[in-house]
């Protein structure tokens, strides 16, 4: 078998780092095609060993780009075409079935009830994904959550899959050792109590939210923010106009996590979990939670506003985990509740071993094969 991955783009983010890590444990030859923007995780699936080709699109209306895609697709003879992220979902199942392909599978990795990858849910944003959802065999949903939106959307039952995001489990495994010497490369003072936040600085991520609280707390809490994006001028402004810019570390984007460059340099995002203490996700709106999952696996406690990677499976799942709701002062308080708690055992609970990347490269191969066949993969 022979797949071809279509992707938005591969500049760094949760949806560009889950297709790298799939594409490894998928036992078939991957091709990947990304529209625009060859970044970092670009970079690392060609050191992987994958062929990588960037269609260059110019933009949303680029039609030149389709029948590129086109020949593109005939001159691979690939069994299935997998299409990643808005824009790539509407040009690679058109491409695809153009092309004579009609294994395509599409996975939604970022459908929020008011917005997707962004992007405010207009009328005409969803009558264009549904006409597009058509030429397809399935839609891949990467939580029970987004498979119910897709419903209450307008996609036919039978055509939903849920295939979770995966993550290498043994990957964010605690060791002491490296948790200290990442301490140290970081400048963290001993003693200091450290607040995660992973993820895309972008303003849907909230992390203002955090900022704001750790002028709140005192002054041996300290905040890493892991991750870059068009909103970090904006965070660093709110550090320094609220006085803790000093107690405020920005690593820049990692090579293997969702953030290579800057406070962090060579350091990948399981290292920096180990040096965290906790995780906050105040994001208000999650398709998923890739970060909290990873958080979990690297044994830390994690608060959060949205998680349906969490609320999707039973309680005692992730008894590590819990849900805030509300603001900075919501955040303050869990904060220091967490801490008078102390630091528990440093070992990854059952909803990340649920979660691992191998059980969903597995689930995704049956679709792969019910697409080519033509038959449902349940």
């Amino acid at each position: 078998m022979k797949a071809l991955h279509v992707i938005t783009g591969l500049g760094v983010g949760g949806a560009e780092q889950q297709l790298r890590l799939l594409v490894r444990n998928l036992p078939v030859e991957c091709d990947v095609v990304t529209l625009t923007n060859p970044g970092a995780v670009a970079e690392g699936l060609a050191a992987d060993g994958v062929h990588v080709t960037h269609l260059g699109i110019r933009g949303n209306r680029d039609l030149a780009a389709l029948p590129r895609l086109v020949r593109l697709i005939r001159d691979g003879r690939y069994d299935v075409v997998h299409t990643h992220l808005y824009r790539a979902c509407l040009y690679g199942r058109v491409a695809a079935r153009l092309a004579g392909v009609r294994a395509v599978v599409a996975t939604e990795h970022s459908l929020g009830d008011a917005r997707m990858e962004g992007r405010r849910l207009t009328t005409g944003v969803r009558a264009l994904y549904l006409a597009s959802e058509r030429l397809g065999r399935s839609t891949v949903a990467v939580s029970p959550t987004v498979a119910e939106r897709l419903r209450r959307w307008g996609v036919p039952e039978p055509r939903i899959e849920v295939v979770p995001n995966g993550i290498d489990v043994a990957s964010f495994r605690f060791d002491p050792v490296l948790r200290e010497s990442t301490r140290r490369r970081l400048g963290l003072p001993q003693g200091a109590y450290v607040v995660g936040g992973v993820g895309r600085l972008t303003a849907g991520k909230r992390f203002g939210v955090l900022v704001r609280a750790l002028a709140e707390l005192p002054h041996d809490v300290w905040l890493l923010l892991v991750g870059s994006g068009p909103e970090e001028n904006v965070l660093r402004h709110a550090a320094r106009h609220a006085g803790v810019a000093d107690r405020v570390l920005f690593t820049g984007e990692l090579p293997n996590g969702p953030a290579g460059s800057g406070t962090s340099e060579g350091l990948d995002l399981p290292s920096l979990a180990g040096a965290m203490d906790i995780l906050a996700s105040p994001s208000a709106e999650e398709a998923f939670g890739l970060a909290v999952v990873e958080a979990l696996a690297a044994g830390l406690p994690v608060l959060y506003v949205s998680c349906p990677a969490v609320t999707d499976l039973p309680p005692d799942a992730a008894p590590s985990a819990r849900r805030v709701q509300g603001g900075t002062d919501s955040f303050v308080r869990a904060l220091r509740q967490a801490r008078l708690r102390g630091p528990g055992p440093r070992s990854a609970p059952d909803a990340a071993h649920h979660y691992s990347i191998a059980r969903s490269a597995d689930r995704l191969m049956d679709i792969y094969t019910a697409a080519i066949l033509g038959v449902s993969s349940s």
